[in-house]
């Protein structure tokens, strides 16, 4: 009998377990998990509602979602798309439905439906919680795996070895020795500390704006929100994955720039000018345009004007200083949020170690990994499982062709 073994039950191991049953059941197929609990990280997600996937829908490149990685999306979700996924689990009893933020969940809204699922279709998999893998080395056509089982450490041959033990920083100590090239791994998805008392008194207001790392090419937009520490939703943590690298160097350090309206310099004028020739003897203070009352009047005192000022006096000085703090309102950053709420890293086992098609790597035949250990990382949305479910299922997959 051919044996697989799987080190790592997260989505991705588990997704490519209950691939392997569906497609060869005739293999034995073995999950290592150090945890005490089989996808954990997913019965968490999405506030333990599980964000399943996206529908891609305004994605224009694959590199607006996936920073890191997109070559290798690129293959797999033509293995494996977003609508593969939301067929695969809607046939065995997860129905699913499409938020208008892009996002796919559970109809239901409950990510153990989720992981109820998976080991269901895992039915047959020595799943062995509890035992994390301290050996990993190429043996003779085959591979042998030390774990640390119950009472002592346990060795087992297997024909096909796949890694899907998650972002680096939590493990991976087991492949040294194989001399494959690793990218660094560093944080990913997390929120900023802004340390601007007047900023954060805004706190619980959301906006739909537009942020930038000044000094750099990375800019993102969605919502927003202003926290009692900083800035933190969907535009922050978009802008954190695509300058993950950056902000790591500089210790999470520099400025965002914020774009309160989303709007350019010239759209906004037009807005301003448009208020100040229809009422030109109304206060500023009382045309929040399409801003909240409270930032409104943050930023009317952000661009140095009197709460009391009236359109007809503000001038184009003042004008030019109520553009900059709508359009580029900067604050300092001086850290990531103070709670280690990232769930994501950037880094990993590098692409150069790979087949990308196969995902199987170059050097070792019959070893594959998928999931978050590769340097493949999203934004926030459902594309991170995405690339769960689509690289697991490649795996599965190009398993049964090796084995043959």
């Amino acid at each position: 009998m051919k044996t697989v073994a799987i080190i790592g039950a997260g989505a991705a191991g588990c997704f490519c377990a209950a691939e392997l049953r569906r497609v060869a059941p005739d293999v034995a197929v073995t999950v290592f998990e150090a945890g005490s609990k089989p996808l954990a990280k997913v019965a968490i997600t999405g506030g333990g509602r599980c964000n399943l996937t996206n529908d891609f829908e305004g994605i224009r490149s694959l590199a607006e979602a996936y920073p890191r990685g997109e070559r290798v999306m690129k293959r797999a979700l033509k293995a494996f798309s977003q609508e593969d996924t939301i067929r695969w689990f809607s046939e065995r009893g997860v129905p699913c439905t499409l938020q208008e933020d892009h996002c796919w969940f559970p109809v239901s809204q409950d990510a153990m439906d989720v992981v109820r699922c998976l080991l269901r279709e895992m039915k047959g998999v020595d799943l062995r919680v509890g035992t994390p893998v301290r050996f990993l080395r190429p043996a003779d056509g085959s591979f042998v795996i030390s774990s640390a089982a119950e009472g002592g450490v346990e060795k087992s041959h297997y024909d096909c070895v796949v890694v899907t033990t998650g972002g680096m920083t939590k493990g991976g100590s087991f492949l040294e020795g194989l001399d494959l090239e690793i990218i660094p791994p560093v944080p990913s998805l997390f929120t900023l500390n802004i340390p601007d008392k007047s900023l954060t008194a805004l706190m619980g207001l959301v906006v739909n704006a537009s942020i930038s790392l000044q000094g750099t090419p990375f800019k993102a937009d969605g919502p927003l929100l202003i926290t009692d520490w900083g800035i933190s939703g969907p535009a922050t943590l978009k802008l954190s994955s695509y300058a993950a690298r950056h902000l790591a160097e500089t210790q999470y350090k520099g400025t965002v720039a914020i774009n309160w309206l989303d709007r350019s310099e010239n759209e906004v004028r037009e807005m301003l000018q448009k208020s100040a020739s229809g009422s030109p003897q109304k206060q500023i203070v009382n045309t929040p345009l399409l801003l909240q009352q409270r930032l409104w009047e943050h930023l009317i005192s952000k661009a140095g004007l009197r709460k009391d000022i009236r359109w007809a006096e503000l001038g184009s000085k003042g004008l030019n200083r109520l553009i900059a703090a709508l359009t580029q309102d900067t604050y300092p950053v001086s850290g990531k949020g103070k709670f280690k709420e990232e769930f994501v890293t950037a880094g990993g086992i590098g692409l150069s170690n790979i087949d990308l098609s196969t995902l199987e790597c170059k050097r070792y035949p019959g070893l594959f990994f998928a999931g978050e250990i590769l340097d493949i990382d999203a934004i926030t949305g459902g594309f991170n499982l995405q690339a769960a479910w689509s690289t697991g299922y490649i795996c599965a997959h190009s398993i049964i062709s090796f084995l043959g």
